[in-house]
């Protein structure tokens, strides 16, 4: 499976991207040379959408799969239903839930089978969840030390609110897909839209 593998915070610099959204603490004090460069539209447009993609971890094709997938829903704008999809993906879900410290590792989570949604094991980190999905860490995870030093890390964590966590039992409900107004992403989904458009 193709990654991106690069520094984190070096990645965020460029990007302008504060390195808690992907569910890192630390700071980058280091400001960014070309900061002060006039940056094209199509540079901006590009821009939006290397942060999406870097937030969520998601590769191109994916991506643009994804996109593809909010043109042909009927309700809302495309590049709503673009980051709604985004962030219906399971890896993202259990991230949001605080299951994990940020979405890589809850990338990783799914993939070595610890995820169930409704009681069947899911190992798909772009499953896309549905209202209503209750999604848990197996009987056999639970009890693993690495649970215990997530929930240290992540307990003070604000879980979204079209979420409901039980991080005692490790268990979270999606109480409903969620607005662009509940996704605090800094991300302006129109520049994706007319970068698509094209």
């Amino acid at each position: 499976m193709a990654r991106d593998m690069g520094p984190v915070l070096k990645k965020c610099r460029s990007l302008g991207i504060e390195p808690a959204y992907i569910g890192i603490d630390k700071k980058s004090n280091r400001n960014f040379a070309r900061a002060g460069k006039k940056v094209s539209e199509y540079g901006m447009q590009l821009r939006e959408k290397q942060k999406a993609k870097f937030i969520y971890g998601v590769l191109e094709k994916p991506f643009r799969n994804n996109f593809e997938n909010a043109k042909k829903l009927k309700y809302g704008t495309t590049g709503e239903n673009m980051l709604i999809l985004l962030e219906l993906r399971l890896d993202n879900v259990i991230f949001r839930l605080g299951f994990a410290r940020t979405r890589r590792e809850a990338r990783q989570i799914v993939d070595h089978k610890h995820v169930l949604v409704n009681g069947k094991c899911v190992n798909i980190p772009s499953y896309i969840v549905k209202a209503g999905d209750v999604i848990s860490i197996s009987e056999k995870a639970k009890s693993t030390q690495r649970y215990k030093d997530v929930l240290e890390v992540t307990g003070g964590r604000t879980v979204a609110g079209w979420l409901e966590a039980d991080q005692e039992n490790l268990t979270g409900t999606v109480k409903e897909i969620p607005s662009r107004e509940q996704i605090d992403v800094p991300v302006d989904e129109m520049l994706i839209v007319e970068l698509y458009s094209k």
